[in-house]
């Protein structure tokens, strides 16, 4: 059984601990944002080379089923 690396990774030596993509010093939060804003996913990439776009989509997983699970089951 493999061990997925970590997608995200929160080190206090890296942005003060700020939640960055692992391997990096991109913070998730400006993918977020750049979403937010309208800009594509190949926008951030772009701008954004030492983040890979397999690291960007299960960051983006994570926080569809972070959400998704928060809603609780339908009433």
């Amino acid at each position: 059984m493999s061990v997925k690396p970590p997608v995200i990774q929160s080190v206090i030596d890296v942005l003060s601990g700020t939640p960055v993509f692992a391997g990096t010093r991109v913070p998730v939060q400006t993918l977020l944002d750049y979403l937010e804003a309208g800009d594509r996913l190949d926008d951030f990439l772009e701008d954004f080379p030492t983040v890979t776009r397999e690291q960007a989509v299960a960051a983006l997983d994570l926080a569809r089923e972070a959400l998704t699970h928060h809603a609780g089951p339908p009433r």
